[in-house]
């Protein structure tokens, strides 16, 4: 690069007083948009490197720096319209909170709350309290406490109740959840031994009682909640293994991963009842907040008085608590499950999972009606979702797509949806986009018009 082109490169300062920059400068700040203004230089030397790459006008530059701006200001955190026919989508942050709960956390974050603090009496309270006694009324348990997920509740779990003791779990259930977190690693960070019986398909009660010693300190089972295993299969009954703990002494716990507190046997017929759980006699149940529950991102546990005792005493137990917005949201999520029709109706998950094919038809068919601008037209299709966030697998989810199919090609529409503000998750099957029913809200439809409104525009 020869002087002469690096001196018509503006001068910081110029730059920075253009006066197309001065909106931007009050939004966003001098000290950022010097910041933006040296990016866009430094990218305009290295392009200079090419002795055919001409100098960016002064205007050119400063829509560069406004634009670096805007980009900048953009949380990285932020609101997606989830398209994908996927409920509890992991990369989109799984369950959708309630209206009543969200406002529950947001009144949280946004003044003191009685996070510790008993009025009645003006003494320290417990953060436990504000929803151990809503989770023992909805499930029978006799108490329970919340961390911040479930792989946080097992780790507790082991850790408290069998450090250096023998924990026994059917060689089928050592699973490993998202990001190659697995069961085995789990024990050894906790200090307890794991005990494999049986096979990957088969493992019955007898394996179970062969490997009952003085070292044992549970029975374990986790419900294959992301996978299955069909074919030659055989597994032993919680009430098989209740009925082995009673008679050596010996606890069991249960890793349900999802947990439903509702039953749903039209829709989710696999998934274990969390009150069933503690009825047929599991010691220790534990299971997600933001799955099925349709709460916030939390690990539950529920049990016997003695062993949900000792876990809120542990060491690990400060470590891995939730904040007031975890207990406001969770709180609020569970007084709902108290009317189980309002439950379904509000919980977002639970209303999506059992929305009819007919009324997700006539979902479709609405929202073509306000596509009517597209060419070509879109279709409504027939398909089919899944739960996801490790729930349900292998169960697809009928459901009702819209089909589009632009000229431009559905890459560049699937792009252009991401792209957008809030961004638009759809996925692609058959060389046509598509737009599921079952994780769209009408109150996203606008959102959706109005990106595509734009991009028709633009390619006009």
């Amino acid at each position: 690069m020869t002087n002469e082109r690096l001196k018509q490169i503006p001068k910081m300062d110029a730059l920075l007083n253009h006066p197309s920059l001065a909106e931007s400068l009050r939004v966003y700040g001098r000290t950022a948009a010097l910041a933006a203004a040296r990016e866009v230089l430094d990218e305009v030397r290295q392009a200079l490197s090419d002795p055919l790459t001409p100098v960016p006008a002064m205007e050119a530059l400063a829509g560069s720096v406004a634009q670096c701006l805007r980009l900048a200001g953009v949380p990285s955190l932020r609101r997606v319209i989830n398209a994908t026919g996927v409920l509890l989508h992991t990369n989109l942050g799984r369950a959708p909170l309630t209206q009543e709960a969200a406002a529950m956390a947001e009144e949280a974050a946004c003044g003191y709350t009685t996070l510790e603090y008993n009025v009645s009496d003006g003494n320290r309270g417990s953060r436990h309290a504000h929803v151990s006694q809503l989770l023992c009324e909805l499930t029978g348990a006799q108490d329970a406490m919340v961390v911040n997920n479930n792989a946080a509740a097992v780790l507790l779990m082991l850790s408290a109740l069998t450090r250096d003791r023998e924990v026994i779990v059917s060689r089928g259930e050592l699973i490993e959840i998202g990001g190659s977190f697995r069961i085995p690693d789990m024990m050894a960070l906790s200090g307890a031994v794991l005990l494999e019986v049986g096979t990957t398909n088969r493992t019955r009660a007898a394996d179970y009682a062969a490997a009952v010693t003085e070292k044992t300190g549970a029975l374990m089972m986790a419900h294959t909640s992301n996978f299955k295993i069909v074919g030659f299969t055989q597994k032993a009954s919680l009430e098989e293994l209740v009925a082995l703990g009673r008679e050596r002494g010996v606890p069991v716990f249960y890793d349900v991963g999802s947990g439903s507190l509702l039953p749903l046997p039209g829709y989710l017929p696999d998934e274990p009842r969390i009150a069933e759980c503690i009825k047929k006699g599991a010691d220790v149940v534990c299971f997600s907040g933001d799955k099925l529950l349709g709460g916030p991102q939390a690990g539950i546990l529920l049990g016997g008085a003695e062993y949900i005792a000792c876990m809120k005493t542990h060491p690990l137990a400060r470590v891995l608590r939730v904040d007031k917005m975890t207990l406001a949201a969770l709180e609020a999520t569970l007084r709902l499950y108290r009317d189980p029709p309002r439950a379904v109706e509000n919980i977002p998950i639970l209303r999506m999972l059992t929305a009819s094919v007919e009324a997700l038809y006539q979902k479709a068919e609405r929202l073509v009606n306000l596509l009517n601008f597209l060419i070509p037209e879109p279709l409504v299709l027939n398909d089919s979702g899944q739960v996801g966030g490790g729930a349900a697998p292998g169960e697809a989810l009928p459901s009702v797509t819209v089909a589009l199919s632009p000229a431009r090609g559905v890459r560049w529409l699937e792009e252009a949806l991401r792209q957008n503000d809030p961004p638009i998750i759809a996925r692609i099957a058959q060389d046509r986009l598509l737009l599921d029913m079952r994780t769209l809200e009408e109150t996203d439809f606008p959102q959706i018009i109005a990106c595509l409104r734009r991009l028709e525009k633009a390619a006009s």
